[in-house]
């Protein structure tokens, strides 16, 4: 869910430096039984940067077209559009949904005649063409462990115990008084508070779009409204009793991950795609993901958040070929329908596939859970049109905040103050 970054370098420089340091995989290519095509793939996607390169490899091999993999963790769509001025564009290309948005009429092209396309609930279509092919779920909460909580409590951990704040404030008391001091983390990084959580205030209101033409507009008093309060009264329970409370803005993500993976801590706002860093510890194997807490009737407190998360397109310009075109459409029927395909999305990149024809049990439990509330249509969807610049600069702000800088109603202020100057002009953008 990450989308970090800035681009220094452009063109061929990029490409060329980015090899020197070894960011840049290159697979498959010259395979003895090649057809001669050969097509590239952005992965914007770090967790799995890995796992693409060892499965292009393995693609190439067996379908006989060359398929290299480009890995980059700066801006998406400054790099793209550094690749289209240079006449130099990906195949397939990976970004994130606003990015589809932004880019598809005018480079990708139209897959609406897939078959793919009908098994699937999270496509990016633009005005009736489908352009954006999803690359998996995923979605937002809270992290538990549930095994460090039970060794406290003495009892089994059920989620939907602590729907709302007061249950949860309670807990939490429960595991102070039974030995865990500090039983939250909180993640300092800008991305997380600014891209992952501050987002849940407008994709929880009753109309997200025009909440945020309003906070354009000025028209909003975020002091004032029902769910930045209550979001940020569970935010202020995680901070009061965040382990890294007195330095908060300096704690590591790896070592609260390890925290929370290892037992040490009982709970983390996060997603899914936060078990590529707990998997690296000695994980407790009862974890999972839960809405977040909430004193609500409105049924927010019984949802995560959600949905399609990094969208795959096939660039539609002169500089690539109908063969690489088909081949390229070939790859992503592969991936949604072919066994392998499956098996790659599902185990090897540990993902949750976005497509219903792949059966396999998804692999950690995180993923388990976003699956179990996907399935059960409980994912409230995500809001794809923020400003570019929405996490940097109100991750600072935030960040600000969790330092006890600030009050609660100077970030609020700072919040308005920012909406009222953002590049912003709604869905239409």
């Amino acid at each position: 869910m990450r989308t970090l970054f800035s681009w220094k370098k452009a063109g061929a420089a990029v490409i060329a430096s980015l090899m020197a340091v070894g960011m840049l995989g290159a697979c498959g290519g010259g395979s003895s039984n090649s057809s001669g095509t050969k097509i590239t793939i952005f992965n914007s996607k770090v967790e799995i940067e890995s796992q693409m390169e060892e499965m292009a490899k393995k693609y190439s091999k067996e379908k006989g077209v060359d398929v290299e993999v480009y890995y980059s963790n700066d801006t998406v769509a400054a790099h793209l559009a550094t690749k289209y001025a240079s006449k130099d564009p990906y195949t397939i290309s990976m970004v994130d949904a606003k990015d589809v948005y932004s880019l598809a009429k005018e480079h990708a092209v139209d897959l609406s005649d897939q078959s793919w396309v009908k098994d699937t609930d999270y496509a990016i279509s633009i005005d009736g063409k489908t352009y954006g092919y999803p690359v998996s779920i995923e979605a937002r909460g809270l992290i538990y462990n549930a095994d460090a909580i039970k060794k406290i409590t003495g009892k089994e951990f059920k989620p939907e115990d602590y729907k709302t704040l007061d249950s949860f404030k309670e807990l939490i008391q429960e595991l102070k008084d039974g030995g865990m001091t500090s039983p939250t983390g909180v993640m300092k990084e800008d991305w997380s508070l600014a891209a992952h959580f501050l987002p849940e205030v407008y994709e929880e209101q009753e109309d997200p779009n025009a909440f945020l033409l309003d906070m354009k507009a000025g028209k909003v008093d975020l002091n004032s409204n029902a769910k930045w309060t209550s979001l940020m009264n569970f935010f202020d329970v995680m901070k009061e009793n965040n382990y890294a409370k007195s330095s908060a803005i300096s704690a590591e993500r790896e070592v609260t991950e390890q925290k929370l993976a290892e037992g040490e801590i009982a709970f983390m706002f996060g997603g899914n795609w936060d078990w590529s860093v707990i998997n690296q510890y000695d994980y407790s194997k009862n974890m999972g993901l839960m809405p977040v807490p909430q004193n609500m009737d409105d049924g927010t407190n019984e949802k995560l958040v959600g949905g399609g998360s990094k969208y795959f397109f096939v660039d539609s310009s002169d500089n690539t070929s109908d063969a690489q075109r088909k081949a390229a459409k070939e790859f992503l029927t592969w991936l949604a329908e072919d066994k392998d395909g499956q098996e790659f999305i599902t185990n090897e990149a540990a993902l949750v596939s976005p497509f219903k024809n792949n059966t396999l049990e998804v692999a950690d439990p995180l993923s388990k859970s976003v699956k179990s509330y996907a399935d059960s249509g409980k994912l409230i969807p995500n809001y794809n049109y923020l400003p570019d610049d929405h996490y940097s600069v109100l991750g600072a702000k935030f960040q600000k905040w969790l330092a006890g800088e600030e009050d609660r109603a100077t970030l609020a202020k700072d919040i308005q103050d920012y909406w009222k100057t953002a590049k912003f002009t709604g869905e239409s953008a």
